[in-house]
């Protein structure tokens, strides 16, 4: 038991050290409208991310800048200096293709493939990697751009959901309010993120009574199957629950404070190790498992004092 927790601690430490890497990409419009909602959605998550912490490196193209070789140019730039203990986010917001074989994103000048993306996203090093594709068509890009390790959002839930979507709008609106953080930890996980856009997506199309022509998807077991509603039973989300999409409240607070800094990546790595071994309980002993969340229970509650009282 002392090793599990020494091993932990190590990984606390790993966490306090690491990097946050975020593209968003905001695509061609093709229409005043959308080129506006795309830009300004762009926007509102650059500034949401350059505020939540030291940790965060962020990089944002719309307009111009959104072309197919400066993208490549940026995400080379990150695999030539992310380390596996960082975390990677890209975000896509605008339209895509699919053509019965290949996903493509529109771009100002040529568009960029499923398969580009994947090849440029499989060269970073950073071992926890989440892709958020909020473009129509997007469901035909997640089969190319699932690997173990990356969480892939999508849209829709195939290539065929081909008409303009507003999840995106949503995932924005996710990381602006506090009530996304379901459990209340100071962290909006790439799940919380998810289960809000999509119930928000569903909403919207239930108050405008439309037809909803587009179904989210997440894919975290690098199967390359998405679920629309991730939980423990069906065997979806642990990586994308694991995944600190943006900090808010004292969590961020304590991210910008390095005398808090070690504690907050030690209180995380404990929630961490707790999920995680709620999704194992079937497959120990019951007092394995009731003396090992013991521990990390009485363990998180130390670590949270410890920050209180810093």
């Amino acid at each position: 038991m002392r090793l599990r927790l020494g091993i932990l601690l190590l990984a606390a430490a790993s966490l306090a050290a690491a990097k946050t890497y975020y593209v968003t990409v905001a695509g061609l419009g093709g229409e005043a409208d959308y080129e506006q909602r795309f830009a300004a959605w762009a926007e509102r998550l650059d500034r949401l991310l350059r505020e939540s912490g030291p940790d965060a490196e962020v990089y944002t193209l719309r307009g111009d800048e959104a072309r197919k070789e400066r993208l490549r140019a940026v995400l080379e730039e990150i695999a030539a200096k992310a380390a596996p203990g960082d975390a990677f986010a890209l975000m896509l917001i605008g339209h895509g293709t699919y053509d019965g074989f290949e996903y493509k994103m529109n771009l100002p000048g040529p568009d960029i493939t499923a398969t580009e993306l994947a090849e440029l996203l499989d060269r970073i090093p950073a071992k926890r990697q989440v892709v958020a594709n909020m473009t129509s068509s997007s469901g035909g890009a997640l089969a190319v751009l699932a690997r173990p390790g990356r969480i892939v959002i999508t849209a829709t839930k195939s290539g065929t959901q081909n008409n303009a979507v507003v999840f995106a709008r949503y995932w924005v609106s996710a990381l602006e309010d506090a009530a996304a953080d379901t459990d209340k930890n100071g962290v909006i996980s790439a799940l919380e993120a998810f289960r809000y856009a999509t119930r928000k997506t569903q909403d919207f199309y239930i108050k405008q009574k439309r037809l909803a022509t587009e179904h989210a998807l997440l894919e975290d077991t690098g199967r390359g199957r998405g679920e629309r509603n991730p939980s423990v039973e069906n065997g979806y989300g642990l990586e994308a629950r694991r995944f600190a999409l943006l900090r808010i409240g004292e969590a961020q607070r304590a991210a910008q404070d390095p005398a808090k800094r070690a504690l907050l990546a030690k209180k995380e790595a404990l929630e961490e190790a707790i999920d995680k071994l709620k999704y194992e309980k079937a497959a120990m002993p019951l007092a394995e498992y009731r003396a090992r969340l013991t521990q990390l229970l009485l363990e998180l509650a130390k670590t949270q004092r410890a920050l209180d009282g810093t």
